[in-house]
């Protein structure tokens, strides 16, 4: 074995090398784990009966009972050997793990529990131990169920994806592993069947339910030149479909990876209370010695009635519920949200969107719909066969949304741009680009990119821009550095709930709404008026974007950029949280930014910083009621109210409550 990592919040433990699962199962450090292969889908799950710890508590509830009653028949010798056969088969693992711990001097919830039943044997409370084992073994499975069914969410997107797909390979159509498919192969989509791998429509046309990727349910069109996702259900249509991912690349594998290392991620109000328990458990242990020994030695107290109060205060002590106060909430949060189709990576940043209080948009492809169509062409010189095909030309080689606009106008009206050869092009950041065709430069960009150069436009160009921008549309001027050959105005639909979007996150507490553009002020004003954003930022570098996120960092607090996670991913950067829209088109966002919102819909941002506001929620009560109800246990303890048995139903009652109260987040939808 090379190397080996353990992920808590997945339960996952990963190890590298060339051992065999037989080997590493006969080494002995993995009891009460099931190994099996990464590419195993399925996590066969136990039924509780066959779990052997959970038979062993129930063979010491029943040798308890037997106790019992032999304690009221009066056979004395009978009942202690039920309690202690009792302990030994329902804590046998407890009491190694809690002695090999003593004895390393490390200090945790096994330790405590270990030396309190050990000490209620020692001092006689036979049916007390027997009773504190029990029911510290029902505390420990309910723990396990909970956080199984925090993970589930993950479990359930591994087994969304087919474990083989239907490939062609020459006339045959064989059924093969999905690890077995290479990039380029051609796979056999049948009506009603699952999508198996990541790949592009070559034939055929259908509706896909890409639920488990973006968290939509409405059904996406899908014809010849589309992207297609593993995990999605096939509709009534056949399809064929070019594989362009590997099994261990496609966009759903990288979502469940992604999960996985934010579950492992420690949340800050998860550190503070490792922290708090580093230091609370050896103070308990402490305490309880004190209690123990004091009175009898200073105040003639009775030993043994001190020493039972000393070992309650060590029951009730232990940190169970404090523990898993946070991981639990963290856990079932980021999993709720990935099954809804949000990719939240880690704790930090799940505890920073419920802390968020400004957030900046983009406009392109954010606020908009990110797909401008030119309405406009005003040509001053030629005609607009040649600034059309001058211009797309030139934008070909361009991978900005406007630039495609201009491209797709060219095509539609036939204008022959395909024939005209481009030279040395070169795209000015934040202005446009430049490129030469027969010896001449020209330049396609803002109207400010010219006047740098022509000085004043004339008075007739400069009337249609402050016209278009009036109405929305984004004006690129087309010319040479001392002439202007005519103008192409674009506009970009708002997105329908954007205006909804932003209302929802100032209802939510979101202090500043505020747009950042490279776009003109006009345009930019008119598409914030409409979203409903009165603070917009316009004519930015992607510079001065940063400045405008950094200052408003500063005024604010927590703040979120909201962009595509490709030409944002400087501000996203910059911004406490960024968060990337249709994650599940592009690898770049699921890379980039910190939250993902797979689907190409706004309305998951509210969804989004809702979680997060309701988790910081959970997570402050659960510790509440894990530290309170352990403040009014110890004061119950020490004048001798509280039993042994109570001490530990109490503490399994807290662990309970803090599991249901964190399973509430199960429940977020909007």
């Amino acid at each position: 074995m090379k190397e080996a990592k353990v992920n808590f919040g997945a339960a996952k433990l990963t190890v590298w090398g060339e051992a065999t699962i037989d080997e590493l199962e006969q080494a002995g450090a993995f009891e009460r784990l099931k190994i099996r292969e990464e590419r195993e889908r399925t996590i066969r799950r136990e039924p509780f009966w066959k779990k052997k710890e959970n038979r062993n508590v129930l063979v010491s509830a029943v040798l308890l009972l037997i106790g019992i009653a032999a304690d009221a028949a009066d056979k004395g010798m009978l009942a202690i050997a039920m309690y202690l056969a009792a302990i030994v088969i329902g804590g046998y693992s407890l009491f190694w793990t809690g002695l090999r711990n003593l004895a390393r001097w490390q200090f945790d919830m096994k330790t405590l529990m270990t030396i309190a039943i050990l000490g209620a044997a020692a001092i006689g409370e036979w049916q007390e131990g027997a009773v504190v084992v029990i029911l510290f073994a029902i505390s420990e499975a309910l723990e396990s169920y909970s956080m199984d069914r925090a993970r589930r969410s993950i479990a359930s997107l591994m087994e969304m994806a087919p474990a083989a797909a239907t490939i062609r390979r020459g006339a045959e159509e064989v059924t093969v592993p999905v690890e077995d498919v290479r990039v380029g192969d051609v796979m056999i989509v049948k009506p009603g069947g699952k999508i198996a791998l990541d790949g592009i429509v070559i034939s055929g046309a259908s509706t896909v339910n890409e639920a488990a990727i973006t968290g939509e349910s409405l059904p996406v069109e899908k014809a010849v030149g589309d992207a297609v996702f593993a995990g999605t259900l096939n509709g009534e249509g056949f399809l064929e479909v070019e594989v362009t991912k590997r099994a261990d690349e496609t966009t759903l594998a990288k979502m469940i990876d992604l999960v996985e290392e934010a579950q492992a991620e420690r949340a800050p109000s998860q550190a503070f209370v490792d922290r708090f328990a580093r230091y609370y458990t050896p103070f308990i242990i402490v305490t309880a010695l004190l209690i123990a020994i004091v009175p009898p030695l200073v105040m003639g107290g009775e030993w043994l009635d001190w020493i039972y109060r000393g070992l309650a205060v060590l029951v009730i002590g232990c940190p169970c519920a404090l523990v898993i106060s946070t991981p639990v909430a963290i856990v079932t949060a980021i999993g709720n949200a990935a099954r809804r189709g949000v990719l939240i990576k880690g704790g930090v940043h799940l505890e920073q969107i419920g802390r968020l209080r400004a957030v900046a948009f983009d406009k392109t492809g954010t606020l908009t719909k990110g797909k401008p169509a030119v309405t406009d062409v005003v040509v001053y010189e030629g005609t607009r066969e040649q600034l059309l095909a001058i211009a797309a030309a030139i934008e070909k080689r361009s991978q900005h949304p406007l630039a495609s606009a201009i491209v797709r106008k060219a095509e539609e009206e036939g204008a022959p741009f395909l024939d005209v050869a481009v030279e040395e092009f070169q795209s000015l950041t934040g202005q446009g680009v430049k490129a030469v065709i027969a010896g001449n430069t020209y330049y396609i960009g803002s109207p400010a990119l010219f006047t740098s150069w022509i000085g004043k436009l004339p008075d007739e160009a400069e009337k249609q821009i402050s016209a278009f921008r009036d109405e929305g549309k984004t004006v690129m001027a087309v010319g040479t550095a001392d002439r202007l050959l005519g103008l192409v105005a674009a506009a970009d639909q708002l997105r329908p709930s954007a205006p909804e979007t932003v209302a929802a996150l100032r209802r939510l507490g979101v202090a500043e709404v505020v747009m950042v553009t490279g776009d003109h002020e006009q345009t930019a004003q008119a598409i914030g008026r409409q979203a409903g954003v009165s603070d917009i930022r316009a004519e930015l570098l992607p510079e001065q974007k940063l400045a405008a996120i950094r200052e408003l960092k500063e005024r604010c607090g927590m703040t979120a950029m909201v962009g595509d996670g490709v030409n944002d991913a400087p501000a996203l950067a910059a911004a406490d949280i960024g968060v990337a829209m249709g994650g599940a088109g592009t690898d770049a966002a699921l890379e980039t930014a910190d939250v993902v919102l797979m689907a190409d819909d706004l309305r998951q941002l509210p969804y989004t910083v809702h979680l997060g506001r309701r988790t910081l929620a959970v997570i402050r009560q659960n510790i509440a009621v894990a530290l309170g109800l352990k403040v009014l246990a110890l004061v119950a303890a020490v004048p001798g109210w509280l039993t042994l048995w109570l001490a530990v139903f109490a503490d399994m009652g807290a662990t309970l409550l803090v599991t249901l109260n964190s399973m509430r987040l199960l429940r977020v939808k909007e």
